[in-house]
């Protein structure tokens, strides 16, 4: 596969000290504006969790908790903190090439091959959800994952939607950021495949760490899952499939689970 090329905003070979400079000045301004902004705020969490008199494992943390209680303004919150943090995922598309479907080309966002990929993200999704959810429960066994409950909205008409469309925008922000944008971006300034793969896992693993440690070494192993596959294949749709699928299992199914279920797992 050809080495992925310069913006057309940035003209020089990858190796040119100012082309270096401002990619690297790029990556900063747009992880500072996303996912990097996400990953100090948790880490503050966390230090005020451990210096807290209460244990992690005596702690909780909701993920899509309600915002107001009428339903009509809590709808508008709900949808307001689902589109807005998507304005990143716009920016780097316009970064990465002359237009956004040049863009979406490159990155395998294209949706080309919709059956193929959706198969490929459901399977990315069982292989990594499963062991996912055995990490919390042994996080939470020993005592260093919070008690995370997905799902504390109001209940209303457009709860499951909204849930869905948080869950879809979860994977859209975090797959086309964390892993093909940076992996793009750190590829042509000639970063070894292993930094790449640990950048992009750390990236992820840091704006989990809200949660506790637990999570965090469980995103960070999900990160050099997610970003080896794209290494490898060029394409994020599926992974934007797997983190969807995994998130909306976890948002509306951890509310049909027996609560006698949670407790003898851990999950809460």
């Amino acid at each position: 596969m050809s080495e992925p090329t310069l913006s057309p905003t940035l003209p020089g070979a990858a190796d040119d000290r100012s082309v270096r400079r401002r990619l690297t000045i790029e990556i900063w301004i747009v992880l500072g504006l996303s996912l990097a902004r996400s990953g100090l705020y948790a880490l503050i969490v966390l230090l005020d969790r451990l210096t807290q008199t209460a244990s992690l494992a005596d702690q909780s943390t909701a993920l899509n908790p309600s915002q107001s209680a009428r339903p009509w303004l809590d709808l508008l919150y709900q949808l307001y903190s689902i589109v807005v943090p998507l304005v990143p995922v716009a920016l780097v598309l316009f970064l990465l090439a002359e237009t956004f479907g040049a863009a979406a080309r490159r990155i395998g966002l294209d949706w080309t091959r919709p059956w193929r990929d959706l198969g490929t993200g459901a399977l990315l999704a069982a292989s990594i959800g499963v062991p996912g959810l055995g990490l919390y429960a042994l996080g939470r066994a020993l005592g260093i994952t919070v008690q995370v409950q997905p799902e504390a909205l109001n209940s209303a008409w457009w709860t499951i939607p909204v849930l869905l469309l948080s869950a879809a925008q979860n994977g859209l922000l975090e797959e086309v950021v964390a892993v093909a944008y940076l992996s793009e971006r750190l590829t042509q300034l000639r970063w070894r495949v292993p930094a790449i793969l640990l950048a992009s896992a750390l990236l992820r693993g840091s704006y989990h760490l809200y949660q506790g440690i637990g999570p965090f070494v469980g995103n960070v192993v999900m990160g050099l899952v997610f970003a080896e596959y794209y290494r490898r294949t060029r394409r994020v749709a599926p992974l934007v499939v797997a983190h969807t699928l995994m998130d909306a299992f976890v948002f509306i199914g951890y509310s049909l689970v027996p609560a006698a279920w949670l407790v003898a797992l851990h999950l809460t």
